[in-house]
């Protein structure tokens, strides 16, 4: 199956992303993928996204992540509600109390 995912690229504490389509079994940070659909670098908000390509392999069948999702949603390639990417806290029991 196919996925559209980031691939980081960057030094250390300077993140940059590779918008890349890759089989969903390979790791991701491989380096092999099938081919870089855009690019954003959170720190200066630079995006460079091809439309076309995404949309075509978004018909092919490939499933964008969560955050790929959200960012697609936001640039308004795709239509649709954002997805919550935040993990969701462990809910702690609370221990009786003992007198």
């Amino acid at each position: 199956m196919l996925v559209i995912r980031f691939f980081r690229i960057g030094k250390k504490n300077q993140p940059s992303f590779k918008l890349i389509v890759t089989e969903k079994s390979r790791p991701p940070k491989g380096g092999r993928f099938v081919e870089e659909v855009g690019f954003w670098n959170p720190l200066t908000k630079q995006k460079v996204l091809k439309a076309e390509r995404i949309k075509y392999w978004l018909s092919m069948g490939a499933k964008p992540s969560a955050s790929v999702y959200n960012l697609l949603v936001k640039e308004n390639i795709l239509e649709g509600k954002k997805i919550p990417v935040h993990k969701k806290g462990k809910n702690k029991k609370e221990k009786p109390k003992t007198s």
